[in-house]
């Protein structure tokens, strides 16, 4: 190792070789990530003994409908050998669990709604894990199942790996207009929907259908004998259902009160038409005071009117969310392809500018309808944006970590030459990582059909390696400085302090790599053992390599001359080749 080490450092076409091959390695390494081959995403998918399946229907759906949608979904997983059991909530949320706490089951109490909740089979004893199996299962459900209803939308909800979001692509439109905010919405759903690794879009809205408002008429109650109160009472009473009495009981303390409605069947109305609604209520009759039976039909009227959709409300401002769910891919590149869309199509009815200001919201818009002037804001959420914020103050801590590292070497080796030196032998780490994932993702997609991504688990394992490669470099430097003042000539001295220091860096690359093994196993910090393990190699390579070329053409290691240092004893001259154990070393 040191003849070799000082054959590099002797041959000036030999240090240009490793100055070569380093920059080609970083720079194939670092062009992988905007090429997609190594691809990024916040974690990766995660293997759960259960997942949700959401059923919406038009708004105006009947529970009839809905649940015909529900039996359909229900009845596919009972073909599914990893399905254990199977839980349905018709018009309600299901009991509240990780993933539900932010994504509003608690609040589903409509007939158009209903939550299915899925139960596998222990994720250690099927080879199938549950993100593949909602992949598989995902397009034959709602192809055979979304035509059964109007408008019906069945998304799958799974565990998330990491902070529980929204939906992993959310898109937040602001406005006061609703109409404008609905026919946006609608266009930027069908964008999502048109990109590709994009599933399950939603837009969280009403649907706006004919409403049916039955309205007293006082001139004809009071010519027929009638009174208002008792015509509101008799409609409330025969579809919504009152209290009429009450019932005494010996075992209750309390007074048991009779609750009386038209049956099911009575009350359903035949056609969805203010026709069948008129034709019910000819049904139904009241006695006036001059003991005539007067139908209810003849002294009301009913005006069809559009329906009030619900209004929600983000920060004191209306908004309409559109969601999406990735299906196997990263959240980044469907994010910045649907995004290039929006900016093209939207551009057509709306002056479209970015909004200016923090990084959080480089991605969000600001639109002005071009024949209105009203005002529109869109802001992505979600698991993107919680990506991004990660990605973000990951890469904060990685550059306070380089100026805190590089202050201290300052200080301690007065010298910006042999610090830049440490930082650029500790960044070049940087190649093992992402060459690392490359390779892993190759086995990965062989073995198991999935991508191996690029998480934020592997950046933190990168910043941890800054430490472990630095004190590799600041090993070679001081044992190099420390033969060039026993007399040892400079290049000499670097090779024995690189061959010398050789085996302790191996062990300590060793002890990493084999620490690491078990965790790079690990579905969530797979990518944090990845990362050390070959950033290691990466980090022991440039050690060993590298910086003793770097350090060869640094004065301050040197402070009088470039090729040797005097003894500091009077009388000993300059030594070509010293055994460190003869220097006491």
């Amino acid at each position: 190792m040191e003849e070799r080490i000082y054959g590099i450092l002797n041959d000036p076409k030999k240090k240009r070789k490793v100055l070569i091959y380093i920059a080609v390695a970083f720079l194939v390494a670092v062009m992988m990530i905007p090429t997609k081959i190594v691809m990024a995403k916040m974690l990766p998918g995660k293997s759960a003994n259960t997942f949700s399946v959401y059923v919406d229907t038009a708004t105006n759906s009947s529970l009839v409908d809905t649940k015909r949608v529900t039996d359909c979904v229900v009845g596919y997983f009972k073909h599914e050998k990893n399905v254990h059991d199977i839980e349905v909530y018709l018009a309600q949320g299901a009991p509240l669990d990780y993933a539900g706490l932010v994504k509003g089951s608690d609040f589903k109490q409509m007939r158009n709604q209903a939550e299915i909740v899925v139960n596998l089979t222990d994720k250690h004893e099927r080879e199938e894990p549950s993100y593949m199996m909602v992949h598989r299962i995902r397009p034959l459900i709602q192809d055979e199942c979304q035509p059964l209803a109007t408008q019906a939308t069945v998304r799958f909800v799974e565990m998330p790996s990491g902070p529980p979001t929204m939906a992993t692509i959310a898109v937040n439109l602001f406005g006061r207009d609703h109409i404008l905010m609905r026919q946006t919405a609608i266009k930027i759903a069908n964008i999502l929907k048109e990109t590709e690794g994009l599933v399950d879009v939603d837009v969280m809205q009403d649907d706006i259908y004919p409403f049916y408002q039955i309205i007293p008429d006082k001139e004809k109650i009071i010519r027929s004998g009638l009174s208002v109160e008792q015509v509101n009472n008799i409609l409330y009473l025969a579809f919504e259902g009152s209290v009429v009495a009450v019932k005494n009981s010996q075992t209750q303390q309390d007074q048991i009160p009779i609750f009386v409605r038209l049956d099911e069947s009575s009350r359903n109305v035949a056609t969805n038409s203010k026709a069948g609604l008129e034709w019910k209520l000819s049904r139904l009759k009241l006695l006036n005071r001059k003991g005539m039976m007067i139908p209810i039909k003849e002294v009301i009227e009913i005006k069809e009117v559009p329906s009030s959709p619900t209004i929600f409300r983000k920060d004191l401002h209306d908004l309409v969310t559109i969601t999406a769910e990735c299906d196997l891919v990263s959240q980044v590149y469907p994010l910045l392809d649907a995004r290039a869309t929006l900016l093209e199509r939207l551009s057509e009815d709306f002056n479209v500018t970015k909004v200016p200001g923090m990084s959080t919201y480089m991605f969000d818009l600001n639109l002005v309808d071009k024949e209105t002037g009203e005002k529109l804001l869109l802001r992505w959420d979600g698991e993107m944006k919680v990506s991004l914020d990660t990605f973000r103050d990951l890469g904060g801590a990685f550059i306070a970590a380089l100026i805190l590292m590089f202050l201290l070497m300052v200080v301690y080796y007065k010298s910006f030459a042999l610090s830049g030196v440490i930082l650029l032998a500790s960044f070049l780490s940087i190649i093992g990582v992402i060459v690392g994932h490359f390779v892993t993702d190759i086995i990965s997609l062989v073995a198991a059909g999935t991508h191996f991504f690029l998480t934020a688990t592997s950046l933190i394992g990168f910043i941890s390696l800054m430490g472990i490669s630095a004190r590799s470099s600041l090993l070679l430097i001081d044992f190099s400085k420390a033969l060039i003042e026993k007399g040892v000539e400079k290049r000499r001295a670097i090779a024995i302090s690189t061959a010398t220091r050789a085996k302790p860096i191996l062990m300590t690359a060793v002890a990493i790599i084999l620490g690491s093994l078990l965790l790079s196993t690990d579905p969530i910090f797979g990518g944090l053992g990845i990362a050390l393990i070959f950033g290691s190699i990466a980090a022991t390579v440039v050690s060993l390599f590298l910086v003793p070329v770097l350090i060869d053409n640094i004065e301050a290691i040197c402070p009088i001359g470039k090729d040797h240092l005097p003894h500091p004893h009077p009388g000993i001259g300059i030594k070509e080749h010293v055994d460190p154990d003869e220097l006491g070393l």
